[in-house]
C-alpha cells in the first residue's frame, strides 16, 4: 500500500509545509491548547463494515473561536484482537496531507504486525476537511481541465498567462465553495483534534503511528501535546524544517533520483521492455521532449497525455519499485503513440475512482499546505527559482514557470509551529533510502529536530519502510509495545 506524500507535478515544484519563519508555540497557541482541553465531544460508537466500530465526532473549526462553525470528523476503530493484552489505542495517519484515513483502518492486519494488532485497539479518523469529514473540501471536479491540460513549457506569453489564470482560478472556485473552512483545515488544528480524540478515548497517553506527511501531522502533535505522547512512530518523515522550496528542491531530488535508478537499471538489463539497446535513459529523454511537442492520444474523452501528464505517472511509478514493470511497458506503448499506460498511472496518482470520479484528497492536499504555509510569493518570485529546480531535477522538472499554488492564497491564519518534540520523550523515525517523496536527508532531519528522536534507515526502493523487513518491524513492535528504542541509529 503507497502511503501518500503527494509531488505536484501539476505545479512540478511542489513541498512539504515548510516552517522557516512559522510560529513557535506562542502565547495564541497557549490560548488554543486551553479552549481544546475545555472543548467537549464524545465517542458513541456504533458497529460498521468489517467488523469495525464507528463514531463521529465534533471539533470547532477554530479552536480561538468555537462560534465559527464545527467540523464531524467521522472516526473508525479496530479493536485489539487479545483483549487481556491490550495496552491502549493506537492513532494512526496514511499521509497526504489530505489522505480519508477510515479505510486504513479495515488494512490493520496488512499493515502492522500481528503482535501490534493483537494488543492495541487501531483508530483512525478523516482529518478535517478531508475524506467523509463534514464538512468537506470540495474544489472541483473538473480534474482534467486543471491538472491535465497545462502546458509545463508554455511558448508564448498568451500560454503562460493562461496557465497562472488557471491556478487562480482554482484557487477562487476553492474559496467560492469553502471559504468559511480552509483558513482552519491546517496541521496545528488536526493535531489539536487528535488531542480532543484522546480526551474522548480516556486515555491520558496515547500511541501514534503516522505514514508519510502523518509523520509530520504526529511530531506537531508531540510538539503540541508532549505530556499525552506513550509512543510515536513516523515513517518516511519529511524535512520539518524545509521551507516550502528548500523542501520542493529535496523532494524533486529525491524522484529524479529514483527515476535515474529506474532508467539505469533498465539500461543494465535486457529483459526490461524498455530496455532500448541498452540506452533507456537517451529513449526516455527523447520521448519526454517528443510529448513535450507532440502530444499521444489515450482514451477516447480523455486528454492527450502531455510532457508534464507523462511525468507525473512516471512519478507515481516512483513510490515503489513494483510499480517499475508497469511504467517500462507504458513507456514503450508511449514511443508507439499509445498514452494509455501512462494514463492509468497518472489517473493513479490523482487516485481516480472505478466510476471516473475522484475523491477530494488533491483539493485538500494543495489547500491544507497553503494554511500551513506562511510563506505567499509573486508570480516573479515563483518564476524565479525555475533555474534551480531544472538544474536540480532535469527529468522530473524541466517546466518554465513557477510554482503559483499558494500565490493567490490569503495569508495564513495559523502556519504550522516549528516542531521540537520538546518532553514528549523517544520518538522512532523511519527513513528509506531510496524514498522519493520523503527523502532520507529530509527524514534525518526529522530525527535530529526531535528532543529525542531515534532513526531507523531501511534499505529500500520505496516511500515509507515498516513492514519491509523483519529488522523494522522487530524494531517498531518492540517500542511501540515495549517502549524499548533503538539505542542509536539503526540499518536495516
Amino acid at each position: 500500500m503507497v502511503h501518500r506524500a503527494w509531488l505536484g507535478i501539476l505545479v512540478l515544484v511542489t513541498a512539504v509545509a515548510c516552517s522557516d519563519g512559522v510560529s513557535t508555540e506562542t502565547e495564541s497557541n497557549q490560548q488554543r491548547i486551553a479552549v481544546v482541553r475545555e472543548w467537549s465531544s464524545s465517542l458513541e460508537w456504533e458497529d460498521c463494515a468489517g467488523g469495525l466500530e464507528c463514531a463521529n465526532f465534533q471539533v470547532p473549526f477554530d479552536y480561538e473561536n468555537p462560534s465559527l462553525g464545527t467540523f464531524t470528523l467521522p472516526v473508525a476503530r479496530r479493536l485489539a484482537n487479545i483483549e487481556e493484552q491490550r495496552i491502549g489505542t493506537l492513532l494512526i495517519n496514511p499521509g497526504g496531507p489530505g489522505v480519508a484515513a477510515l479505510d486504513f483502518v479495515g488494512y490493520a492486519d496488512q499493515i502492522f504486525s500481528a503482535s501490534i494488532i493483537d494488543r492495541f485497539d487501531i483508530v483512525a479518523w478523516d482529518p478535517r476537511g478531508t475524506g467523509q469529514s463534514i464538512p468537506a473540501i470540495d474544489c472541483t471536479d473538473d480534474y482534467d481541465y486543471f491538472f491535465a491540460g497545462g502546458d509545463i513549457t508554455p511558448d508564448t506569453d498568451q500560454e503562460r498567462a493562461e496557465g497562472i489564470a488557471t491556478y487562480k482560478e482554482f484557487t477562487d472556485l476553492c474559496f467560492e465553495k469553502n471559504g468559511d473552512l480552509l483558513p482552519y483545515v491546517g496541521t496545528n488544528n488536526s493535531a489539536r483534534d487528535m488531542d480532543m480524540i484522546r480526551r474522548a478515548l480516556g486515555e491520558d497517553k496515547i500511541s501514534y503511528f503516522g505514514f508519510s506527511y502523518g509523520s509530520e501531522l504526529g511530531a506537531t502533535w508531540a510538539t503540541l501535546f508532549p505530556d499525552t505522547v506513550r509512543a510515536a512512530v513516523l515513517d518516511g518523515a519529511s524535512d520539518p524544517e524545509a521551507d516550502w522550496i528548500d523542501g520542493g528542491l529535496q523532494q524533486n531530488k529525491g524522484f529524479e533520483d529514483a527515476i535515474a535508478t529506474f532508467l539505469a537499471q533498465c539500461s543494465a538489463n535486457s529483459t526490461c521492455a524498455f530496455h532500448n539497446s541498452g540506452d533507456a535513459e537517451g529513449a526516455f529523454d527523447s520521448l519526454m521532449e517528443s510529448l513535450d511537442e507532440n502530444p499521444i492520444p489515450t482514451t477516447s474523452g480523455r486528454p492527450d497525455l502531455t510532457r508534464g501528464m507523462a511525468l507525473t505517472a512516471v512519478a507515481q511509478a516512483m513510490y515503489d519499485d513494483a510499480y517499475w514493470s508497469e511504467l517500462e511497458i507504458a513507456l514503450v506503448a508511449a514511443q508507439a503513440d499509445d498514452g494509455i499506460g501512462l494514463l492509468s498511472l497518472f489517473d493513479e496518482y490523482f487516485q481516480m475512482l472505478p466510476d471516473g470520479s475522484y475523491g477530494n484528497e488533491l483539493e485538500a492536499f494543495l489547500n491544507i499546505l497553503c494554511a500551513d504555509n506562511p510563506q505567499r510569493m509573486t508570480i516573479e518570485e515563483a518564476d524565479s527559482y525555475v533555474p534551480q529546480f531544472q538544474a536540480n531535477a532535469p527529468r522530473l522538472a524541466p517546466g518554465t514557470t513557477g510554482d503559483y499554488t499558494c500565490v493567490f492564497w490569503p495569508p495564513a491564519l495559523d502556519p504550522r509551529i516549528t516542531i521540537t518534540g520538546i518532553g514528549a520523550g523517544p520518538i522512532v523515525v523511519i527513513g528509506t533510502t531510496g524514498d522519493p517523496a520523503t527523502p532520507l536527508e529530509g527524514t534525518r532531519n526529522m530525527a535530529n529536530v526531535l528532543e529525542d528522536g531515534r532513526l531507523i534507515v531501511v534499505t529500500a526502493e520505496q516511500h515509507t519502510g515498516y513492514n519491509f523487513n523483519s529488522c523494522v518491524n522487530d524494531a517498531v513492535d518492540t517500542y511501540l509495545i515495549d517502549l524499548v528504542v533503538p539505542a542509536a541509529e539503526l540499518d536495516c
